[in-house]
């Protein structure tokens, strides 16, 4: 049996990606063996957020290449469409995608198994107006089920390549993330993470059909759902109507990411951010008095051109007044076609390692104090492996949390009594099982 390896990089999108991908080539009697081992083919689904995820990418690439010089190497997503001559040129890559034509990639195999030439195929994502579909009923490492529902983003903020890499916003379509939805619970998936470009722009491209109006119809249509996850929101989409739903909801969790990327105003500005800190203060505190459970975490970015010792103080004492539970934080990198990097006063590396180190232990420290108000609290823990002498699973708020359990436990929802904590995870002992 011909066999196939993958490796993706970045985001949720690009995992949902590559199971779909995974999906048509077990079709096609592909067996899946692991990246480190030796394969027919490999299909390495890149990233290119930073310059490590550029980097990165290169180095798996030529890992692939080292371990079988004569398998066929797929090279796909956003790294590859950005920069696909960079791609191509490196000895050994048989196949080039770019963010599209994923639903090619059997064909294009077979095509290059013929030709033994070189494949290209990268279209100019700033015209596309599709959503690409692919479906996907089970995920091989994961018990939650991630649903790509848009790509996309129209944002266009001046640090970001990924417009450039993903094009502007594509709606699924309602009925197709229904359909889809109904099928992973089928298959047993006892919580959706709805997951995007820009997740919540889900509609932007919809005359009369909005994200909001995507949530009402999967928390009421979609039969057995227990656990609704949103992976990222911006804030301006935070509206009154999605607060009251996820209030009176028991299927959408009581957690939402939110990026704020810098808490200072001025900074903000340059990065075309459109909010100020006061307009993203004002609507945490109607989230929270709306939804007093409700954790919040953020991505901060650090070390962006013109970022001040004063301005960064700004960020590093306003996101510590707003209380957020855990921070993603990312040093600014610099990236090749985006305004930021024409910018002046660019950022030293050494003063941007620093900044990122003080935001990460701010963020250890929100984590810790957030899991000290647990404790006492009842959970709902979706179990998704073992840990040593624990299952581990994350609560709807999503703290991880230990637990006595068996192994059989993976993949169902447990009520927690949280008992005490280790760090920034917690201990319970089982209430009992979700019916």
């Amino acid at each position: 049996m011909k066999t196939v390896a993958f490796l993706t990089l970045g985001c949720k999108v690009n995992t949902y990606e590559s199971e779909a991908m995974l999906k048509l080539l077990t079709q096609a009697s592909y067996q899946e063996v692991d990246f480190k081992e030796k394969a027919d083919v490999y299909v390495i689904n890149t990233c290119t957020v930073t310059n490590t995820g550029d980097s990165k990418s290169r180095q798996m690439i030529r890992k692939a290449i080292r371990q079988n010089p004569q398998a066929i190497i797929c090279v796909v997503g956003c790294y590859s469409q950005v920069a696909s001559d960079e791609v191509r040129k490196i000895e050994g890559v048989s196949i080039v995608l770019g963010t599209q034509f994923r639903q090619q990639i059997v064909e294009l195999i077979e095509e290059f198994q013929q030709t033994h030439q070189q494949i290209v195929k990268v279209a100019d994502v700033m015209r596309l107006n599709h959503f690409e579909d692919l479906d996907i009923d089970s995920f091989t490492k994961n018990t939650r089920a991630f649903l790509k529902i848009q790509d996309g983003c129209n944002n266009f903020c001046t640090y970001c390549i990924i417009p450039y890499a993903r094009g502007r916003v594509r709606s699924r379509d309602p009925q197709s993330v229904l359909k889809q939805a109904q099928s992973l619970v089928d298959h047993g998936f006892v919580e959706i993470v709805l997951t995007g470009i820009h997740t919540a722009g889900y509609g932007q491209d919809f005359d009369n059909y909005s994200f909001y109006d995507l949530l009402v119809d999967l928390t009421t249509k979609v039969k057995g759902l227990k656990r609704l996850r949103i992976s990222s929101i911006e804030m301006s989409q935070v509206t009154h109507e999605i607060i009251d739903l996820i209030a009176t909801s028991p299927i959408i969790v009581d957690h939402l990411h939110i990026p704020i990327q810098a808490g200072c105003d001025t900074t903000l500005k340059r990065m075309n951010r459109h909010y100020t800190t006061q307009e993203f203060a004002d609507k945490l505190k109607e989230l929270k008095e709306k939804l007093p459970t409700l954790s919040v975490t953020t991505d901060v970015l650090t070390g962006f051109p013109g970022e001040t010792e004063e301005e960064f103080q700004q960020t590093y004492h306003w996101i510590e007044d707003m209380h957020f539970n855990q921070l993603h934080v990312f040093p600014y990198s610099k990236r090749k076609g985006t305004p930021a990097a024409k910018m002046d006063n660019q950022v030293d590396g050494i003063v941007k390692k620093e900044r990122v180190k003080q935001l990460l232990d701010l963020s250890t420290k929100l984590q810790s104090e957030f899991a000290s108000w647990q404790i006492g609290k009842t959970l709902e823990v979706l179990i998704e492996e073992r840990q040593g002498n624990y299952m581990v699973g994350h609560a709807s708020n999503y703290l991880k949390v230990h637990v006595n359990l068996p192994d059989s436990a993976v993949g169902k929802i447990y009520h927690v009594n949280i008992i005490s904590q280790d760090g920034v995870d917690l201990i319970g002992c089982v209430d009992h099982e979700e019916n």
